[in-house]
């Protein structure tokens, strides 16, 4: 369950057919391609290197703008560039990546979310019906919008993205209706995935009555968090933060490193939350699982990184998959980990390869 559908609609633009216009994103690009320029820049810890620094700075910053000069031409407007797109794409995104992603898993998905009655909510119904996925668990509500997030995207390097979106929490109307779909669809289902964003849709009120709904009928819960709701999935089967949820959630300066140290937030997390075990996604150091009485720091696998969007969305699905499966924590968290970096080689949020997944473990040992 995803808080909020969305589409992610993408521009692809050829980096030199980049011309003039965007005044909102002009402070963007160049301050992007500032930060490649001058990264990473010697830090002047002494005073002798001040002036040294500044000039080399100076030079980066002008070399910058001359390659910037190149590839843009001006806008009769403002010193601004204009984004001609060759191609635009519509894709789901958030929730509608998860579902992707399960479904590419070969497991049947039902999305429940609260949507806007607006186009977009429009466009995302189509999309899903188009991909043969349920629109039986959307609401859609005359005063909200749907999440779009906007990437304009030159070769393989994102210029800017724009968002679209609220994250006010429903009104009780609009809750009761939510949980209505949940009670409606949560009996066929093997695991239910909470992928919380912080827009509102998942509250304390949702949350606490779906965990109740699903630990009645004996469904296991899997939790993709976020900081507003962090210490609200009490008794949850499997909480998956981040290294960066799990420090902000818990108070924490944990060091990814230290595997005694990652214990002992998870114990502490375990205990806080009651929940049953946790999956720690620790970005290019890999995973860690405590779950079932093991604990497993598993070492991320070398990969070409083109794009982290979605990495997420892939690592908590094929996490749930194998939970509902019944597969020991070790696997569980060797398959998530695998497919989180497999994603990560793609451009865009794309969903998991299950070919390419199984290949990948047996090739690892993991299967």
């Amino acid at each position: 369950i995803r808080d909020g559908g969305r589409t992610d609609d993408q521009q692809r633009v050829p980096i030199d057919q980049l011309v003039p216009h965007l005044p909102d994103l002009v402070i963007c690009r160049i301050a992007g391609l500032e930060h490649l320029a001058l990264h990473p820049a010697p830090h002047p810890a002494q005073s002798g290197h001040r002036l040294r620094d500044r000039e080399s700075a100076r030079r980066g910053r002008h070399e910058c703008l001359r390659s910037l000069h190149r590839c843009l031409s001006s806008s009769p407007e403002a010193p601004v560039p204009v984004v001609v797109a060759r191609r635009r794409d519509m894709r789901l995104g958030g929730a509608g990546n998860v579902l992707l992603n399960v479904q590419a898993l070969g497991a049947t998905p039902l999305l429940c979310s609260v949507v806007g009655n607006d186009r977009d909510g429009q466009t995302l119904f189509s999309i899903l019906q188009e991909k043969g996925l349920s629109t039986d668990g959307l609401v859609q509500a005359p005063d909200r919008l749907t999440t779009v997030k906007e990437r304009i995207i030159a070769g393989s390097q994102q210029v800017v993205r724009v968002d679209t979106e609220t994250d006010a929490p429903l009104t009780a109307p609009l809750q009761e209706a939510l949980l209505q779909r949940v009670q409606q669809l949560l009996p066929g289902c093997q695991v239910v995935i909470f992928e919380d964003y912080d827009k509102g849709v998942l509250g304390p009120e949702v949350i606490a009555a779906i965990l109740g709904q699903a630990r009645r009928l004996g469904i296991p819960t899997v939790v993709d968090p976020k900081k507003r709701n962090f210490l609200h999935y009490h008794g949850a089967t499997l909480f998956k933060p981040n290294l960066k949820e799990l420090r902000e959630g818990l108070n924490l300066s944990t060091d990814a490193a230290d595997p005694a140290q990652l214990e002992a937030a998870a114990g502490q997390l375990t205990e806080r939350l009651g929940v049953s075990g946790t999956l720690i996604t620790l970005s290019e150091r890999g995973v860690f699982v405590g779950f079932q009485g093991e604990s497993h720091h598993l070492p991320a696998h070398i990969r070409q990184i083109a794009d982290v969007s979605g990495a997420g969305d892939t690592v908590i699905s094929i996490a749930a998959c194998c939970l509902a499966l019944g597969l020991p924590p070790r696997q569980l968290a060797a398959l998530s980990n695998l497919g989180g970096g497999l994603v990560c080689e793609s451009v865009g949020v794309v969903p998991i390869s299950k070919e390419q997944l199984l290949q990948e473990a047996e090739a690892n040992g993991i299967l």
